[in-house]
């Protein structure tokens, strides 16, 4: 093993002299993670969105007044931001110039239409480098069309029982039933200590996802010393094949741990992304199984590929697909369906969602299972790939 160890030092040493290492393993993933955190970080693991609206009231009456009270308990909750307009002109202006992400527009006539059980609309007007800010205002108005419709089934209701009313006895039972609270109401209970702060969730989606980078410099080493000509010295000294490989087995886990725990590191002070990584013995178990995994890859990729600029190529695409597939650049869960299911394929997908339970408060047995479906990744594809590596050490 003496000469394994040496030769594994050799390795190091070289990456970390030639910088690949430290820009695949460290400069990048904390580079993107920053980027992603700070440009995504208003509407991933936050309860807030950093959009404004205008609004403009033309109607006044009850069931537009109880709209713009909506709007203004929103604003209130800091979920997002209310302007008053002064008129629909004045907010069109303000969407179409960009001042507000969308503008709500009341006609007149709005509380009559909806009192006479005749159509009525409010306009959603937005802005259009906003597309997230005016679906979230064209959901907000389409929830308020649902509790219009519920007081249209009021109002046919009574006149069906009475017949008719005057103005005022019609204005009175509007604003009644625009007050009356929801019958149903459906409520989430979200499971907020194990989600991820954006800061958190790019920090390890970034680092995992770069892990399967950083680690290739070991294994694609046999395929190097081979086109340089140095595995004939290697294999005329007195060091045997199997150390050789080794080596830079060796090389490859020294590297993903080392960039792993720096990234853990750094991204867990720097105080514009201040991750949460949680228990540190569960947070080693997932680092230590992430790392195995990517090695299980790449010695699968190097074992079949014939140049050392081929198994780079085959390493990219396997890396970006198992990423994205993996929920690295974005939750993959939300989408649901067959994507979410094909996501837990992969030990990116794995490795977050052991993140999401220490996050949650739990300790190193709570991960175990996630751990150990990320190592069994990697044993299957190292299995695999063990015998022709074992070749690879030849002549």
């Amino acid at each position: 093993m003496r000469a394994a160890f040496r030769i594994a030092l050799k390795d190091v040493r070289l990456r970390v002299r030639d910088r690949s290492a430290i820009i695949w393993g460290i400069i990048a993933p904390l580079g993107l993670g920053i980027v992603f955190s700070l440009v995504l970080g208003g509407v991933v693991g936050s309860g807030s969105l950093d959009v404004t609206y205008a609004v403009v009231d033309e109607d006044g009456g009850p069931v537009a007044r109880g709209f713009v009270a909506a709007l203004a308990e929103l604003d209130a909750a800091g979920v997002f931001s209310i302007e008053t307009a002064a008129s629909a002109a004045d907010a069109e202006a303000r969407a179409f110039d960009g001042k507000v992400d969308a503008a709500f527009v009341i006609p007149s006539g709005f509380s009559a239409a909806v009192g006479g059980g005749a159509s009525a609309a409010i306009e959603v007007i937005g802005y259009v480098d906003s597309p997230i800010g005016t679906q979230v205002a064209r959901a907000v108005a389409e929830q308020f069309a649902g509790d219009v419709n519920g007081i249209s089934v009021t109002m046919g209701a009574y006149f069906l029982t009475v017949g008719s009313a005057s103005d005022a006895e019609t204005d009175a039972l509007v604003a009644a039933a625009a007050a009356g609270p929801t019958p149903l109401v459906l409520t989430t209970a979200s499971a907020t200590s194990k989600e991820l702060s954006a800061g958190t969730f790019y920090a390890a989606a970034m680092a995992v996802f770069f892990l399967f980078f950083t680690v290739q410099f070991g294994v694609l080493g046999l395929i190097e010393e081979k086109e340089q000509g140095t595995m004939r010295r290697l294999l005329a000294a007195p060091i045997r094949p199997g150390a050789i490989l080794a080596g830079k087995v060796i090389t490859a886990f020294v590297l993903g741990v080392v960039s792993m725990a720096i990234l853990v590191v750094a991204t867990t002070w720097l105080p514009f992304m201040d991750a949460e990584w949680g228990d540190s013995v569960g947070v080693a178990i997932l680092i230590v199984a992430g790392v195995l995994s990517a090695m299980g890859v790449m010695m699968l990729v190097a074992a079949f590929a014939r140049t050392a600029e081929s198994a780079g190529s085959i390493q990219a695409v396997i890396a970006f697909v198992l990423g994205m597939l993996g929920g690295a650049f974005f939750p993959v869960a939300q989408a649901g369906g067959l994507l979410a299911k094909l996501s837990l394929l992969t030990p990116h997908a794995w490795f977050l969602r052991g993140l999401g339970d220490l996050n949650g408060g739990g300790g190193a047995d709570e991960i175990l299972p996630e751990a150990g479906y990320i190592l069994l990744f990697g044993v299957v594809t190292a299995a695999a790939a063990a015998f022709r590596l074992r070749k690879a050490v030849t002549l």
